[in-house]
């Protein structure tokens, strides 16, 4: 029998390349979705993908696979997959869920995170800035969603902080389909709010300021005013025959 302390083979080289470039994909599609470059509804060809990467359809699949998983993509049998669009009701449910996540985040960062993790979150809104003020709009995306994610990296609890980065990149394809404004979603000033409010060890304090800033963000969305799905039966019954029967 082998023994159960050896080593498991290495992977081929080729199966290495193919695993590097399927993260690489994955990467570079994930990061232009949540920068909003790639817009919601956009058409994602594997062909087109393939050529532009210089990678094969196999694995565009796989990329295109995880993005779906994330609900960043919507495959779509037999016809491709698309940038997701999110409806009205997942927007509202998203945000809903954003509170309820992230302050149970900042209860444990404030219980586990030592002084030197604040320190690096100031150095990030500092980035914040530089971006704010260079008017790098698609950065300043990137960096409002990471301050996020940095801090609930910081709570030690990797389940909640995955979920809670789905649930950031799923609000930047809410944000591109319902802000109704162009100004960037996220303040910095409130990002700093939060954050001094953890180096106080004040819990309340920044569970409040983080309400605050996610009802500030879902305030930019107009989702009362957002299209609606059309009844055709209810629009066109003027016009429909008296007959039951159809119509040619």
């Amino acid at each position: 029998m082998p023994h159960s302390d050896v080593a498991a083979a290495p992977l081929p080289l080729r199966s290495r390349r193919r695993g590097a470039a399927d993260d690489r994909l994955h990467r570079e599609l994930s990061t232009a979705i949540v920068d909003q470059r790639i817009p919601p509804g956009t058409s994602l060809p594997e062909d087109t993908l393939a050529s532009a990467f210089g990678v094969s359809r196999t694995v565009v699949r796989k990329a295109l696979l995880r993005l779906g998983h994330e609900k960043l993509v919507e495959l779509r049998t037999n016809r491709g997959a698309v940038v997701a669009r999110p409806s009205v009701e997942e927007a509202r449910a998203v945000f809903e869920a954003r509170r309820v996540v992230e302050a149970a985040l900042i209860d444990a960062a404030i219980e586990r995170a030592p002084d030197a993790a604040f320190a690096q979150l100031r150095a990030h809104l500092a980035r914040e800035l530089e971006a704010e003020r260079s008017g790098d709009r698609h950065a300043l995306i990137r960096l409002s969603g990471d301050f996020h994610r940095s801090l609930a990296g910081l709570a030690g609890n990797h389940v909640l902080a995955a979920f809670l980065g789905e649930l950031v990149s799923r609000s930047s394809l809410i944000l591109a389909l319902y802000q109704h404004r162009a100004d960037p979603p996220c303040s910095r000033e409130q990002h700093t709010e939060v954050l001094e409010a953890l180096a106080r060890r004040d819990a309340v304090a920044a569970r409040t300021r983080m309400a605050a800033h996610l009802s500030h963000v879902e305030s930019q969305l107009d989702l009362d005013g957002a299209a609606a799905m059309v009844d055709l039966h209810a629009l066109f019954a003027a016009a429909r025959p008296r007959s039951s029967g159809r119509v040619g």
